[in-house]
């Protein structure tokens, strides 16, 4: 049930604010990348460097994007 209620205000804020839609697209072309890098069976040195930026670049963007649903949330429901 819970899942229904974050995928529905992810769905919201996909619709309404444009800062959370820059963010999950960012967040999805970054996933992207990683999954190119994911299907070579062998990594350069700098690939893996490039693997390890771009996970830290997406979990970054994660957290931006929690933030904005925990800040939706608490003005929605108080």
């Amino acid at each position: 049930m819970e899942t229904n209620t974050q995928d529905e205000l992810k769905a919201h804020l996909m619709a309404t604010s444009e800062e959370f839609r820059t963010l999950a697209s960012q967040h999805a072309h970054f996933h992207k990348q990683l999954e190119e890098l994911e299907n070579k069976h062998h990594l350069t040195e700098e690939e893996q460097m490039e693997e390890v930026r771009l996970k830290k670049q997406k979990l970054r963007l994660k957290d931006q994007m929690n933030e904005i649903l925990a800040r939706y949330r608490a003005q929605h429901v108080a």
